[in-house]
C-alpha cells in the first residue's frame, strides 16, 4: 500500500503520475486531459484537487515559477506614522511575491527585502523604479538590475 491509499477507484500510477503532472506546472483541467493517455481511468480535475489535498502538501513542494523581480514601494500613514510599504510581483504571472513594511527607505532595508525573496524563489533579474537603494542590494546580492519599462510600472502601480 503506498501513500495510505485503501479502497481507492484509481490506481495508484495514475494519482502518482497526475500528482507529477501538477507539480510540474499544469493546471488542474490539463492534468486531468493529460491522463487521457489512461483509457480505462477517466480522472476529473476535482479528483485530481483532491488528491493534490490529501497527498500534496506531505510529499511534493511546489514553488512558483518566478521570470523575474518587479519591486516598488510607497509610502503609507498609519494613525500618525508613516511607513514604507514595499511590494514585490511576477510580471508574467501578475502576483504578488512578497510584501514588507518599514518605517526606512534604504539600502539595507531593500537588500533584506530581497534577499528574502532570494531564499524564497531563487535568483532572478530584478527590475526597479530609479532608486538609488535598488542597485546597491543587488550588487551586494550579486543580482542583475533593470530599471522598468512603463508596462512593468503600470503592472506595479496596480498593484499597489
Amino acid at each position: 500500500m503506498l501513500l495510505g491509499f485503501v479502497r481507492n477507484r484509481t490506481s495508484t500510477i495514475v494519482v502518482m503520475y497526475s500528482l507529477y503532472l501538477y507539480f510540474l506546472g499544469l493546471s488542474l483541467r490539463n492534468t486531468s486531459k493529460a491522463l487521457d493517455i489512461f483509457d480505462d481511468e477517466k480522472c476529473s480535475h476535482i479528483a485530481i484537487r483532491n488528491w493534490i489535498q490529501r497527498f500534496g502538501s506531505c510529499y511534493i513542494y511546489k514553488r512558483k515559477r518566478v521570470s523575474a523581480f518587479i519591486i516598488d514601494e510607497t509610502i503609507i500613514q498609519i494613525g500618525n506614522n508613516h511607513y514604507w510599504i514595499w511590494i514585490c510581483i511576477e510580471p508574467i504571472h501578475k502576483s504578488v511575491l512578497g510584501i514588507n513594511i518599514s518605517d526606512e527607505r534604504n539600502m539595507f532595508v531593500a537588500e533584506n527585502f530581497i534577499r528574502s525573496l532570494v531564499d524564497k524563489y531563487g535568483k532572478h533579474i530584478v527590475y526597479t523604479d530609479g532608486g538609488t537603494w535598488y542597485p546597491q542590494a543587488c550588487t551586494f546580492l550579486h543580482l542583475k538590475h533593470r530599471l522598468h519599462s512603463p508596462l512593468e510600472k503600470s503592472l506595479i502601480e496596480r498593484v499597489m
